[in-house]
């Protein structure tokens, strides 16, 4: 489907109402919730924060404040429509009034689209696009326990529906409220801390180069890289270093506020395609298709990526603006091999016969309008086939 573009909506700047950050700032769900007219909420997570007690411990902190609250452990990596109807049920026959997100960018992506239903009404997948919302979105607070997708925070929603992943870009669907405490990101493994602070890298690097950056969102990509180039590895090294999970909860974040407004590219538009087809971590595909799509944007905006291998702690005294810009997608490179990242999408048992509907798909994506360099349907195809 076609969609229109988002850069037509640049002078605005989406972000919650209120965020909060810090060692255990999530303790204050309950009087945010309870300040918002809450009785009841739908909290939506996935299994193993289930499994772990993570989704009781806030359900307590809800019930110390009168609020009541229910379960809902069916958030799914790359959560799909029929998660989101299952959520839309449970908010139903429960008598929710409100939403608790609770985990990473699956469960705020499943929150959100059953906001979006429970509020409007349809089906998932009659939200697919660009602020296709009518009517506001039920009461959102997103809880977030990984430093990666920005989702807590972002106007984007992300849904598989059969094998296909739906962009659902829409300022009725930002959370009220974002909580960010690095106290919940503690111990996660070293794969998924290296996979989502990669994804954060990402969004840095595509909202900076975006057709549709602005002074607002280079500063926040600026600070993001920065300091996701200082501290991922860290976190990933330790995943007790409570310093490095703070430092990488603040850099995630901002590069949510840069690419919540200046939007993405073929990097995401691409990884969708991948998540969609072969139900594959996000932060990974971003990772890998990262470097590949660098090339290919290079020559529209090289100060762009010059500016981005200096971000990153590269010297590029003495070298051309091509030859520094080239040393970024290196750094990257480097980065991203020295966390583990595998090095191909071979790897990932992505097959090449897949490749063409997967860059047909990827020419639909919301994401790839505010790309710097337009690619053709081959031109996809040759990026993919670069990352295998």
């Amino acid at each position: 489907m076609a969609f229109k573009n988002i850069s037509d909506q640049t002078n605005g700047f989406y972000i919650p109402c209120v965020s909060l950050f810090g060692p255990g700032c999530a303790k204050e769900i309950g009087i945010k919730a309870q300040n918002l007219g809450a009785k009841k909420a739908l909290i939506v997570t996935d299994a193993g924060l289930f499994k772990f007690g993570v989704a009781d411990e806030i359900a307590n902190y809800l019930k110390e404040a009168g609020v009541d609250s229910y379960i809902f452990p069916g958030a799914e990596p790359n959560p799909t429509d029929i998660n989101v109807h299952h959520g839309v049920t449970a908010y139903n026959e429960n008598a929710c009034d409100f939403i608790v997100s609770l985990g990473g960018g699956s469960s705020h992506d499943c929150a959100k689209g059953i906001g979006l239903v429970t509020a409007g009404g349809g089906h998932i997948r009659d939200y697919e696009g660009i602020d296709k919302s009518t009517v506001p979105m039920t009461p959102l607070i997103a809880i977030n326990t990984t430093a990666g997708t920005a989702s807590e925070m972002t106007r984007f929603c992300i849904i598989t529906n059969t094998d296909v992943k739906m962009a659902i870009v829409d300022w009725r669907c930002t959370p009220l409220i974002a909580i960010d405490d690095p106290k919940l990101m503690l111990a996660k493994p070293a794969g998924l801390t290296a996979a989502t602070g990669m994804d954060a890298l990402t969004h840095a690097v595509e909202a900076y180069v975006s057709t549709a950056a602005n002074p607002i969102t280079d500063a926040c990509a600026e600070k993001a890289i920065t300091m996701i180039s200082e501290w991922l590895s860290p976190a990933v090294a330790n995943g007790d270093n409570l310093e490095a999970r703070d430092a990488m909860s603040y850099a995630q974040y901002l590069a949510g506020m840069a690419f919540n407004n200046a939007s993405l590219g073929y990097v995401h538009a691409m990884a969708h395609q991948l998540g969609g087809f072969y139900n594959l971590p996000h932060g990974v595909c971003n990772a890998i298709l990262l470097p590949h799509v660098c090339e290919f944007n290079l020559i529209a905006c090289p100060e762009r990526y010059a500016k981005i291998a200096q971000l990153m702690g590269v010297n590029t005294e003495g070298l051309t603006v091509t030859e520094a810009a080239y040393e970024a997608i290196g750094a990257i490179r480097q980065l991203s091999a020295s966390i583990g990242i595998p090095s191909g999408l071979t790897e990932l048992n992505v097959k090449e016969a897949d490749l063409a509907i997967m860059a047909e798909n990827a020419q639909k994506d919301a994401c790839m309008l505010t790309n710097p360099r337009k690619a053709n349907h081959a031109q996809v195809v040759d990026i993919f086939k670069a990352a295998m």
